[in-house]
């Protein structure tokens, strides 16, 4: 390896340092990290850095026997605070640091590369030198998804933490690899009827532990199932088989480890220098300085680097409430307020705006989600009606209320009817989507199944009765992998789905009333074409609370396929029990929880009633309809 480096000549232009400045620059990642290329007829990697206090910077890595004298990159002279060099001979899969000596303190440390595309599988910690080249087959898809992700569309939506998807116990019982995940998952997921698949964090992340949540490589999906092309692969075969990608992004905190960003020239670059704005307590990790224009960009060119070189169709962004908020998670004295003494975090408010704008002038027919668990106004509304720009918004409101609500016994649920009903008064504040995530499903929380209370039966007719109500309530769906199956156990991330359960009919039973509730849920547009809007959706009964049971009228933008819903909450069948219905004729029943073949009782309506003349609910014709004990049934009229 020839020692010798070249300054002077890099990706860098000079309006790429005006951009980078300003806080505009938004695709770094074809600027900054680990560039393979050919210079002066040599080839070899560009590497760029920022690194604004340090006194020097030093590519290390096997190619020099990790000596800190042997390739030391150049400052910029434009004040940028940008290290570069090119260094002939490296080449592809080289693995290499930064060693930074810093101007204060005598601070000296090895780092991975913020921008580096692919990483040692951990517990190593290198940065490796790799390109993105891949021949994508997807155009079909990229060139019609946004009819798939538009607001309007059908967005059933499964939860996938990889690493505990699927084992293979014949080898050591190991997860599955991207290319291996790539067609089973997709063979699993176009069965079942989903419309996309949501990843747990795969950005690199040091602790396998922390689910992805604690990610330290930006740009790089993590080794641990393969290499960035092999990742190119999974999303790729994804979208071939007609279903799109959702990555988790996490720009609210990062991790620790002194490989990762945090003190990263020997000053707090990434982070806050103080402890009350820049530190995490609840996760031990560090919190980004949003009012950095070198951080904004950074993080920007993170989220616009998964959609422009992974195809991915989607950015649900975690733990959106620990940014807005100065106060979150700390005690009074703990926190400082902003320049006009509130607990609102303007910086990361400014900077989740821009992000959303970022994307959806680049990427308009992609979508970004916010996990908030708070009632900060407009999260899901445009930038500029004064709302933070995000696509769609979880309703953890939802969540938290119906979870609580089933898990009463029936007897008692009479008195908590509010919290079935409740959701319906702000479902149109937001677009919001309705999600049983992996976050409910572990940590003491039980599994979606021992939630339910009763007797076994029970138990899975509660199951399928709530997630019938899910699909039938406004908004997008989001179910963790797992509930599918009516998984017994919380969810671990050192084991698999308990796919072994689906040899007993009951648990096939819920697999398949899921399968049928997709189908059913993709085929009519009244239960997904109105999720945003209030018109779409009607109550025929909110108020029978003495019997626990709930109808309601969804509509699309036709007035074709009206679709009633009703639910009986009791274990108690209920016969002759009539309903109101906007129009006369037919109503056929689509869908049913207590059908046998879903290891129901039985009880139903023969496939439809026909109305009579007899004024109900304030409409001038009615259904009389057998209620199934713990069902949920479907009528399109």
């Amino acid at each position: 390896m020839k020692s010798n480096i070249i300054y002077g000549k890099g990706l860098l232009t000079d309006f790429d340092i005006h951009l980078y400045k300003e806080g505009s620059h938004f695709r770094l990642y074809e600027k900054l990290g680990s560039h393979l290329m050919t210079m002066d007829g040599m080839e070899g990697v560009y590497f760029g850095v920022w690194a604004p206090n340090a006194k020097s910077v030093s590519v290390i890595g096997d190619f020099n026997g990790w000596k800190v004298t042997s390739h030391k990159l150049g400052v910029r002279w434009d004040g940028s605070g940008i290290w570069e060099g090119f260094v002939p001979g490296l080449k592809k899969g080289d693995i290499y640091k930064y060693y930074i000596r810093s101007r204060y303190k005598g601070y000296k440390v090895d780092k991975g590369d913020p921008f580096a595309f692919h990483w040692e599988t951990a517990p190593k910690t290198g940065s490796i030198v790799w390109d993105l080249d891949y021949k994508w087959s997807d155009q079909e898809w990229m060139k019609e998804r946004g009819r798939h992700n538009n607001l309007s569309a059908p967005m059933s939506v499964y939860e996938v933490h990889f690493g505990s998807w699927r084992r293979v116990p014949e080898d050591n019982n190991r997860s599955l690899s991207y290319r291996e995940m790539a067609h089973q998952l997709a063979d699993y997921v176009k069965d079942m009827g989903f419309t996309h698949v949501e990843f747990l964090p795969l950005m690199e992340h040091p602790f396998y532990g922390s689910w992805g949540y604690q990610t330290v490589g930006y740009f790089a999906p993590t080794s641990r199932y393969g290499t960035p092309q092999d990742f190119m692969y999974l999303v790729d075969h994804l979208h071939q088989n007609g279903i799109g990608v959702i990555l988790d992004w996490v720009p609210s905190h990062f991790v620790s480890d002194e490989h990762g960003l945090v003190y990263f020239d020997g000053t707090h670059l990434y982070e806050h220098s103080d402890p009350k704005k820049g530190y995490h307590p609840d996760w031990n990790s560090y919190i980004f300085n949003y009012g950095r224009r070198e951080v904004v960009n950074f993080l920007i060119s993170s989220a616009m680097f998964w959609l422009d070189k992974y195809h991915v169709d989607g950015l649900r962004v975690d733990a959106v409430a620990s940014m807005l908020y100065l106060d979150y998670s700390r005690k009074e004295g703990e926190w400082i307020p902003n320049e006009y003494g509130g607990r609102e975090n303007l910086e990361a408010i400014s900077f989740l705006k821009r992000f959303n704008e970022a994307v959806y002038v680049n990427f308009p027919d992609t979508q970004t989600m916010a996990e908030e668990s708070t009632a900060w106004p407009m999260v899901s509304r445009p930038t500029y009606v004064g709302g933070l720009g995000f696509g769609m918004k979880w309703n953890m409101g939802w969540m938290h209320d119906t979870l609580y609500y089933f898990s009463q016994d029936p007897v008692f649920r009479k008195y908590h009817h509010d919290q079935l009903t409740f959701s319906i008064w702000y479902a149109f504040w937001e677009n919001f989507m309705l999600s049983i995530s992996h976050d409910e499903v572990v940590h003491g929380k039980r599994s979606l199944l021992d939630k339910m209370p009763g007797d076994g039966w029970q138990k899975f007719a509660n199951v399928r009765l709530l997630l019938g109500f899910m699909y039938a309530h406004p908004g997008k769906k989001l179910l963790f992998m797992g509930s599918e199956v009516g998984q017994w156990d919380e969810w671990n991330h050192d084991g698999s789905v308990e796919w072994h359960l689906l040899q007993y009919e009951r648990h096939r039973g819920i697999q398949r009333w899921l399968k049928d509730l997709n189908r059913v849920y993709k085929n009519e547009p009244a239960l997904y074409e109105m999720d945003f809007e209030n018109s779409g959706f009607r109550w025929i009964d909110a108020s029978d609370w003495e019997q626990s049971i709930v109808s309601f009228i969804r509509r699309g933008r036709t007035t074709r396929g009206t679709i009633l819903v009703v639910c009986n909450l009791t274990p108690v069948p209920r016969y002759n029990y009539r309903v109101g219905v906007p129009s006369a004729g037919f109503w056929e029943e689509i869908l049913n929880s207590d059908s046998e073949e879903y290891w129901g009782s039985g009880h139903g309506n023969f496939g439809g009633v026909e109305t009579t003349p007899v004024p109900t609910h304030g409409m001038r014709n009615s259904v009389s309809l057998t209620l199934p004990p713990l069902g949920i049934i479907v009528l399109k009229g």
